[in-house]
């Protein structure tokens, strides 16, 4: 199974008050498990760039300027995509900006079942706690301290390690489902807590090294060359 787990940056709130996507990025999973194939791509906006956007994204005008319009990209951004399950953090956000983008191209538009809302998710397993990804990271201790302004690309590839932990790690389908245990009644609500420290590293430093050397031949396009 494909998925690509997505996240865009625009000029504002509402592609109605003329507001654009200026960075789209992705990263590729099959059979929930990176492939280090990523998408990532700056876009001119052809408008002005809002402050309170700056703030966020860090992305100037003048930066821009030089970059395609989505009217050049639009299309090999479809051709990336795909059928793929689009993950997304507040999907509708999302999905609502790229289809504005492709309407105005005259595209085909990403239908909304494309999508998985890992918002709508967080906030139906862990109900009255935090749901933003900041949050997240916290919950299962994954390392976002790169993150001082929204980047696409950087955000679409935390928000992958926060979506394989929601789902049950790498291999989600290792634990058993409650539909298949024999544990008694009231705890089928049950969910693991993440860790209060780390756990040390059990590997040896040769393995260390043959697996840097591994990643190393992949090239610095595998997930691995950047989280760590």
């Amino acid at each position: 199974m494909r998925e690509i787990v997505l996240d865009t940056e625009t000029t504002g709130f509402k592609p109605e008050e003329g507001h654009r996507i200026v960075e789209i990025g992705g990263v590729e999973l099959y059979n929930h498990l990176p492939t280090g194939k990523t998408y990532h791509q700056y876009i001119n906006p052809e408008r002005d760039m809002p402050e309170e956007a700056y703030n966020v994204h860090g992305l100037s005008i003048d930066f821009l300027s030089d970059k395609p319009r989505f009217a050049e990209v639009g299309q090999a951004f479809l051709d990336f995509v795909g059928d793929a399950k689009l993950v997304i953090h507040n999907a509708s956000f999302d999905m609502h900006f790229l289809n504005a983008e492709l309407r105005w191209m005259g595209l085909s538009l990403l239908p909304m079942d494309q999508a998985i809302d890992t918002l709508a998710m967080a906030r139906e397993r862990y109900p009255g706690s935090p749901a933003s990804l900041d949050a997240l990271c916290r919950r299962f201790g994954i390392d976002n301290s790169a993150r001082t302004f929204h980047g696409a690309l950087l955000d679409s590839e935390i928000l992958a390690e926060v979506y394989l932990e929601m789902i049950g790690g790498r291999q989600p389908d290792f634990a058993l489902s409650t539909a298949s245990t024999n544990a008694g009644a009231g705890q089928s609500d049950w969910r693991p807590k993440p860790r209060d420290k780390a756990l040390p590293p059990r590997i040896t430093a040769g393995e260390r090294a043959a697996h840097e050397a591994f990643v190393a031949k992949m090239g610095d396009a595998a997930l691995w060359s950047r989280v760590q």
